[in-house]
């Protein structure tokens, strides 16, 4: 390389260094506002937050500055098409438009990352689905209304099957800060169904709520894996089935 490609290859990298400082200024002061006004996950209504000794098992979350938002909705999209194991750092910064060292300022990891991803992806599948049993005027309608949910979700945002399963099949290790979050959401659909069951079948509540999840959670592996079509569909009206039958 001549003197001169040198000299301003050396400068091309100092004002490279020097817009990324800028940068990172930028989203850290963008930081400090955003959490003075009050984290969005903190208080009663974080729907991963657990009361007592189960309290420190709550994953860390971060503050959403318009950096993360932008790496979070890159890295969203990026893990559900190609699978968590197979993207980067590197690419997730290339998609955000942000710098990495912007990405590692924010969530200080890519394990952080796949937190946020999945908790995102689970608050905005409750707030979906609230919608869908506010609609229903029965415990009867709002068991069905969570197979309707599912439908409307997956032909939207699921084309290749729930996020938490597929996350489950990348991260089975309890340890991984991601895992509650997996499993929670499980936890939650199971404890959503139990409840519903309890009002129309008291005494069959435990045994239908599981079969009812069998038939939720079956239709979505199966939607994902393309068997045959309408699955989500089929699982609803069987669960219409099993709902008509109880007390007969």
């Amino acid at each position: 390389m001549g003197e001169q490609a040198y000299d301003k290859s050396v400068r091309t990298d100092e004002k490279n260094v020097r817009t990324d400082e800028k940068n990172v200024r930028a989203d850290e002061k963008s930081g400090q506002a955003y959490e003075g006004s009050g984290h969005p996950h903190e208080g009663s209504g974080h729907p991963h937050e657990k009361q007592g000794a189960d309290a420190a098992a709550a994953p860390r979350r971060v503050a959403m500055t318009p950096a993360a938002r932008r790496a979070l909705e890159a890295a969203g999209r990026l893990f559900y098409e190609r699978g968590i194991h197979a993207v980067g750092v590197d690419l997730i910064a290339a998609e955000a438009g942000v710098t990495k060292k912007t990405l590692y300022d924010r969530f200080g990891s890519k394990e952080q990352i796949v937190v946020e991803y999945l908790a995102d992806r689970d608050e905005r599948w409750r707030a979906f689905l609230a919608g869908y049993l506010a609609g229903a005027p029965t415990p009867r309608a709002r068991i069905l209304a969570v197979f309707d949910a599912s439908r409307d979700w997956a032909a939207e945002f699921s084309g290749k099957g729930c996020s938490m399963i597929n996350a489950h099949a990348e991260i089975s290790d309890p340890a991984h800060p991601a895992y509650p979050i997996i499993t929670g959401q499980k936890a939650w659909m199971l404890a959503l169904f139990t409840d519903l069951a309890a009002k129309i079948a008291p005494r069959e509540a435990e045994r239908l709520a599981r079969t009812l999840m069998l038939l939720h959670e079956g239709g979505l592996v199966a939607h994902g894996l393309h068997i045959f079509p309408g699955v989500i569909e089929q699982a609803r009206d069987d669960a219409e089935r099993l709902v008509a039958s109880v007390g007969q």
